[in-house]
């Protein structure tokens, strides 16, 4: 788990262009969006399709459980693994 936490923060910082942050700063449970890394709704978007790429996960615009699974890089792990295991 810690190695696909590892890939999701870099992934974060290289499919949004975070020039100030370096993926060894984020801390897994903080939040991504808001107070955490001050991420906004269109970093989701675009934090989406480079999730959706990457690990092939997909997220639903209608789901409520988005905001749960975005919560945290421990949060996207959960989803991800998850997600890989019911595949």
């Amino acid at each position: 788990m810690d190695e696909l936490k590892r890939k999701i923060k870099e992934l974060i910082v290289s499919a949004l262009e975070l020039e100030d942050v370096k993926a060894e700063d984020i801390v897994d449970s903080e939040p991504i969006f808001g107070s955490g890394l001050g991420l906004d709704s269109i970093d989701a978007l675009e934090l989406g399709v480079a999730l959706k790429k990457k690990f092939g996960v997909t997220f639903s615009a209608e789901s409520a459980d988005n905001k749960k699974n975005f919560a945290s890089v421990n949060a996207l792990a959960a989803y991800i693994f998850a997600s890989e295991k019911s595949t």
